[in-house]
């Protein structure tokens, strides 16, 4: 019942916020191929404090949709750790994704129930600069997605890496939760964490130690469960522990050949001598087959029924002739033991004898008392023209 009034309240409240401010707008261009964060906070959200001072304790929620429609575009992801984080909108348009897109967020005030939304425009074009054909992948298990998503993490990991790849700028192109890629949630213990994924590109080829990383030899040692193939300091750590092991390095500036195009033919296949399929199929009559097939079983099943019923109906004795194959004397004492057992029967079924003990009562139910018995059963012959 307090779920539902506190359901209602934040509906109400939603409904009045929404009608009685109005929409903020904020214009952001993210790029094609490059990583996109935008941090939703009480500081991109002002409206939240004009009336009222919100202290940063207070628990905010947000909820992010394309405009005229219930869900994020594609290539856009939400996350928040709770009410008491800040909610970030990440991930990294496609070539598809060009052009003007509305985003609009709804804050909640889990506090007070006030509600304001925002509405983001994003004009998604093309990078400037060297394209990064050379892109690299990591696994970070230290951390969770929205650890590294703050522009500090994101230009700490950059330095880092720059000690293992070295000439050349690099820059974060996507960041994916662990969760996302397959990945089992880690248990409740201090210093878990879900991991996630880092795409890195440059336009400077991969350093040798990187290439030896994904080499086959060093797949082949962590198959076995070995650490791999590391010629290089791990400049990244201690700050970020990457597991060497889910390394992917894909390198873009050769381009891949273009697939060929089969050439639609006529439908005719060619000759060939083990297959020679015949050009002409004879006429046949499936009468007699299927006259064969229906009427066999027939005749079958009613020849069956003829010399079942002759065997029980036609070749039974009968009664008069086994009665003449019987001796007299046997009959004689057949008959005699049937006709005295009638005469018992009529004899039991019209004898007038009290019921038996067995079937009277001994005790008033009601009162308790015992009852002795009436009759005594000993006393009484079983056929009454004895005594």
């Amino acid at each position: 019942m307090a779920a539902a009034v506190i359901w209602i309240l934040l509906l109400v409240g939603l409904l009045a916020g929404l009608g009685d401010t109005e929409a903020q707008q904020t214009t952001l261009q993210p790029l094609v191929g490059r990583v996109f964060v935008h941090t939703l906070d009480q500081e991109t959200f002002p409206s939240l404090s004009e009336h009222v001072d919100v202290p940063p304790t207070v628990p905010i929620t947000y909820h992010a949709h394309l405009q005229g429609h219930p869900d994020l575009p594609r290539w856009l992801r939400y996350t928040q750790r709770s009410p008491h984080h800040p909610g970030f909108l990440y991930g990294t348009p496609t070539p598809e994704d060009r052009g003007r897109q509305v985003i609009e967020v709804i804050a909640y005030n889990r506090d007070s129930f006030d509600t304001t939304w925002q509405r983001l425009v994003l004009l998604i074009g093309d990078p400037e600069g060297p394209l990064l054909p050379y892109q690299a992948e990591f696994l970070v298990r230290s951390h969770d997605v929205e650890e590294v998503l703050p522009s500090t993490p994101a230009s700490r990991f950059l330095t880092a890496l720059g000690g293992l790849w070295e000439s050349g700028e690099l820059q974060i192109l996507n960041v994916t939760s662990a969760l996302d890629c397959g990945g089992r949630v880690p248990l409740p213990i201090e210093g878990r964490k879900e991991g996630v994924y880092i795409k890195v590109g440059s336009a400077s080829p991969f350093s040798t130690c990187l290439k030896m990383v994904a080499s086959p030899d060093s797949h082949a040692r962590c198959a076995q469960g070995q650490p791999p193939l590391l010629s290089c300091y791990d400049t990244l750590a201690p700050h970020f522990r990457v597991d060497w092991c889910n390394v992917s390095l894909v390198d873009k500036s050769v381009p891949e050949p273009a697939d060929d195009v089969p050439t639609p033919g006529d439908g005719i296949l060619e000759h060939d001598p083990f297959f020679c399929p015949p050009t002409e199929a004879t006429a046949r009559d499936f009468l007699t087959d299927a006259l064969v097939t229906l009427l066999v079983p027939l005749l079958v099943a009613l020849l069956l029924t003829l010399l079942l019923a002759y065997i029980m109906c036609c070749r039974r004795e009968g009664r008069l002739k086994r009665d003449l194959a019987t001796s007299d004397i046997q009959m004689v004492h057949h008959c005699t033991i049937h006709g005295n057992t009638e005469e018992l029967r009529q004899m039991a079924s019209s004898r007038e004898v009290p019921r038996p003990l067995s079937t009277l009562p001994m005790f008033n139910v009601r009162t308790g008392e015992r009852l002795p018995p009436r009759v005594d059963s000993a006393q009484v012959p079983l056929i009454l023209d004895q005594h």
